[in-house]
C-alpha cells in the first residue's frame, strides 16, 4: 500500500524533476486518454451518423465533448487545462518541449466502442510515427541508420478507466500474429464494411489493418510506455505491444481477506465516501457492458462477435459471483495500490473513488512515480 496526500507547495518542482527524467528517456509525446461516458459520443448516435455524414459527425462530436467537459470538469476526465499544466510543468525541467495531447474516443461502454478507440489510437500513433520519421530524415544531414536510435521514439500514454482497456486492445493488435489480427478484423468486419459491399464506410479500420501488416512501418519502432488509472480488469495485455506497463488503483485493504483484494460485499454508504477505494474499478468487469443502439444492427452484431472473441475464456458465472472474487490487480504489468488521502466528501467530486486520478492535484505524484518506475527518476 502507498498512502499519499497532495503536496501543493512542491507542485512545480516535482513536475520539473519528472520532466527532466522524461527528457533523458527521450519521451517524444504524451497522450491522455479518458474513460467511459466522458467522450465525444456517449450514446453512439454520432458514430452511426459518421457513416453518412462524417463532417457533420466530427463537428457535433467536438461540440459534445465541450459540453461533457463543462459539466464533468476533472472528475474522471482529462481536460485541456490538465494537459496544459502537465506540458508546462514537465517542460520546465526538460531541455525540449514534450507535447501532451488529448485523445478522444466515443466512450461507450461496450467492446466495439473500445475496439474502435484502439483502431483510432493506432492510427494516431502511426501518424505521429510518420511525423517523427520525417523530422529525423528531413532537413538534417544525419545518417538515418545512426539517427534512428538517437531521436525520441518513446511515447507515454496515460489512460483512465476503460481507456486502459482501449490500450490493452492496442497492445493485442500490435503484438498479435497475422492469424490473430485477421480474427479480430473479421469479427468486427460488419461494423466498418456494409453487408454485400466491398467498400468500407469507416476507412480508418481498413487503413489500420493494412499498416499493421507492414512490418517496416515507423509505428513498429515506437516504444510505448503505458499507464492506467482505475482500469477495470477486462482484457489481457500483449507484452510484444508495449515497453512498460504500470497501473494505479485507489485501494484500502478490507478488514477481512487478502490485503490486495477489494471489499466484498459492496456497501453503498461506504462507496459514497470512497472509504474502501475505487468501487467503479471493482465492478467494471466482464458482464457490465451496455448494449449498443438496438437499431444499429451492424454495430450490435460486431459487439456480439467481439464478446465471443475477447472474452471467450471468461468463466460463465454470474456477475455477482465474479464480484465476490474482489480482484483488484491485473496479471500483467506493475500495480500500485494507492491510498489517496484528502478525498472530497461529495460523491460527484470523486465518483465512488474512481474520478480522483484525473485531478491536477495528483499530477506531480503520478509523474514522479512514473519517472521512478519507468525511467529511473532523478
Amino acid at each position: 500500500m502507498l498512502p499519499v496526500e497532495p503536496q501543493t507547495i512542491e507542485f512545480d518542482e516535482q513536475l520539473a524533476v519528472a520532466g527532466a527524467s522524461y527528457d533523458r528517456a527521450q519521451v517524444a509525446a504524451i497522450y491522455c486518454i479518458h474513460g467511459t461516458f466522458v467522450g465525444n459520443d456517449v450514446l453512439g448516435l454520432l458514430t452511426e451518423l459518421s457513416r453518412f455524414a462524417p463532417g457533420i459527425s466530427r463537428a457535433l462530436s467536438r461540440c459534445g465533448k465541450r459540453v461533457v467537459d463543462l459539466f464533468t470538469g476533472e472528475a474522471g476526465n482529462y481536460t485541456g487545462e490538465f494537459t496544459t499544466s502537465m506540458e508546462a510543468g514537465l517542460g520546465a525541467g526538460a531541455q525540449r518541449a514534450i507535447p501532451v495531447r488529448l485523445f478522444h474516443w466515443s466512450s461507450q461502454n461496450n467492446h466495439i466502442a473500445r475496439a474502435d478507440g484502439a483502431i483510432r489510437l493506432i492510427a494516431e500513433l502511426a501518424r505521429l510515427a510518420n511525423e517523427l520519421e520525417s523530422v529525423k530524415l528531413g532537413p538534417s544531414k544525419q545518417d538515418p541508420a545512426k539517427s534512428a536510435t538517437a531521436d525520441p521514439r518513446r511515447i507515454l500514454l496515460w489512460a483512465h478507466s476503460h481507456g486502459g482497456n482501449v490500450l490493452a486492445l492496442v497492445t493485442q493488435l500490435l503484438g498479435a500474429d497475422l492469424v490473430a489480427r485477421d480474427e479480430f478484423f473479421e469479427a468486427a468486419r460488419c461494423y466498418y464494411q456494409p453487408w454485400l459491399r466491398q467498400t468500407v464506410d469507416m476507412p480508418v479500420w481498413q487503413q489500420v489493418r493494412e499498416l499493421l501488416d507492414d512490418a517496416s512501418h515507423p509505428l513498429r519502432r515506437l516504444e510505448l510506455d503505458l499507464v492506467t488509472f482505475g482500469t477495470p480488469i477486462r482484457y489481457g495485455w500483449n507484452a510484444k505491444g508495449y515497453a512498460n506497463l504500470l497501473h494505479f488503483i485507489h485501494h484500502r485493504p478490507p478488514p477481512r481477506g487478502a490485503e490486495y483484494s477489494a471489499p466484498v460485499p459492496l456497501e453503498l454508504l461506504r462507496a459514497r465516501k470512497a472509504l474502501d477505494g475505487d468501487y467503479v474499478q471493482q465492478i467494471g468487469i466482464s458482464g457490465t457492458n451496455f448494449m449498443p443502439l438496438p437499431l444499429a444492427m451492424r454495430t450490435l452484431l460486431a459487439d456480439w462477435r467481439l464478446d465471443k472473441l475477447l472474452e471467450y475464456d471468461v468463466a460463465r458465472e454470474s456477475i455477482l459471483t465474479r464480484l465476490r472474487h474482489g480482484q483488484r490487480v491485473p496479471d500483467e504489468g506493475t500495480t500500485l495500490l494507492v491510498d489517496y488521502q484528502g478525498i472530497h466528501p461529495r460523491v460527484y467530486r470523486h465518483i465512488a473513488g474512481h474520478g480522483l486520478y484525473t485531478r491536477r492535484k495528483w499530477l506531480p505524484f503520478h509523474c514522479r512515480e512514473i519517472a521512478e518506475r519507468f525511467y529511473g527518476g532523478s
